[in-house]
């Protein structure tokens, strides 16, 4: 039975070229901007390398600092004397770094003017991200505290200033003194914003006074990650961090109230664009999965039209099947069926399309180091989604196909 629906979807679907056309170019379409709006998704927030500890890992980087007067300052504003004094004496958190933000600057070989970003970390920073290592390794907390002229680049640093060649023990000349390179490693995408640099610098070559006592620091910004040992400790890590802020000084003497947490990046975001003080990232969940729903709806409404047209026009069939007693739920599941044939067809298609765009994506060099991929874990959503996308559009056409009288049918749908 199934099998013979199959093939009936198939006649149907060579019969009616425009209409099929029209189907899966709109499940497509739909599913394709999904599939790349979910990658983009997975690359920036979800646990890849050199971020692979995500679930246990917290973040302070974006606040809110509130003036006598009614000012705000808002984003990734705290210095580094904050972080040193309020969040590296922390307890609960297995370790703890501070690094900045990544700024962009040049370095000149051979005459030739290579534009880098470059970024300024400490020991823990190796520890809690999990580079994957080209060359070499990475400096420690001792070569930061001794002022080390080390440095670590990435593979695309590598292939501009040494044409490709083994950099480890070689020299990079960056703000006119030399640094001698450790390690290489893999390329980092901007869009995970916190271990993304092409160079790594030890902190401590930082210009900025890293112990002036004020909580608004320079450019690039700073930040600060918190690794737990164990996912259970994340409740503990928050509260502790909250308790480090109730004895938080002002010595700028402008400032009044903090509103900062450590949180995961997409909940320190959430506040961000919320200008809220909760954590949850249910409100821009939330939004995100009404839009969604909004986008399959549209499509979902055009489909279900051209099905209704679809099964209209096959009404003589459907007559004659009923007279020969064949139920409506049998007809139902006859084009329950077909329609979920159709959009798995537009979902495979989707597939196919996402896999070219994505390349392209990657290619075209608009975000540094970016690799989108097409993972298992996004393909069986987009499965999925398109199975549901089928039902939605199918069922209602289906029970009003069925529940029309047979002598209806035969006359075409007129009473």
């Amino acid at each position: 039975m199934f099998k013979n629906y199959l093939k009936i979807a198939l006649k149907v679907l060579r019969r009616h070229k425009l209409f099929t056309f029209i189907s899966l170019f709109g499940i497509s379409f739909t599913l394709l901007v999904l599939i790349v709006v979910t990658s983009f998704i997975e690359h920036t927030l979800g646990p890849v390398t050199p971020e692979t500890r995500l679930d246990r890992t917290l973040s302070v980087t974006m606040g809110r600092l509130k003036t006598e007067k009614g000012g705000t300052w808002n984003g990734p504003i705290f210095s580094p004397w904050f972080f040193q004094t309020y969040v590296k004496s922390m307890q609960t958190p297995q370790l703890i770094s501070m690094s900045s933000f990544h700024h962009p600057t040049v370095v000149y070989k051979d005459k030739k003017k290579h534009d880098v970003d470059v970024k300024y970390v400490d020991g823990e920073f190796w520890q809690i991200l999990d580079f994957n290592f080209l060359e070499g390794g990475s400096f420690d907390s001792r070569q930061v505290e001794d002022v080390a002229p080390v440095v670590v680049i990435n593979e695309a640093t590598r292939d501009k200033y040494f044409s490709g060649n083994s950099a480890v023990d070689s020299t990079l000349k960056l703000y006119g003194q030399d640094y001698r390179v450790i390690g290489v490693v893999e390329n980092v995408s901007l869009l995970r914003i916190m271990p993304y640099s092409d160079v790594w610098l030890p902190m401590t070559h930082t210009k900025l006074d890293l112990h002036k006592p004020t909580l608004v620091g320079g450019i690039p910004g700073w930040y600060a990650m918190l690794l737990a040992a164990d996912k259970s400790d994340l409740p503990k890590i928050r509260r502790e961090f909250d308790q480090q802020m109730k004895q938080i000084e002002f010595p700028e003497g402008r400032f009044t109230e903090i509103h900062i947490s450590a949180a995961t990046y997409a909940e320190a975001l959430t506040r961000n664009v919320l200008q809220s003080d909760e954590s949850s990232v249910t409100p821009l969940l939330s939004f995100a999965i009404i839009l969604m729903t909004l986008f399959l709806l549209l499509p979902t409404v055009n489909l279900v039209n051209i099905n209704v047209s679809r099964i209209m026009e096959r009404s003589s069939e459907i007559g004659v099947r009923k007279a020969f007693g064949a139920s409506s739920w049998t007809l139902v599941g006859q084009f329950v069926i077909e329609n979920v044939f159709i959009t798995l067809i537009g979902g495979l298609i989707s597939i196919i399309l996402a896999v070219a765009i994505l390349r392209l994506i990657n290619d075209s060099g608009m975000i540094a180091h970016l690799h989108l991929v097409l993972n298992f874990r996004v393909f069986w959503v987009s499965m999925v989604i398109a199975l549901f996308f089928g039902l939605l559009s199918g069922v209602y056409p289906a029970y009003k196909m069925s529940r029309m009288h047979p002598v209806t049918a035969l006359r075409g749908g007129q009473s």
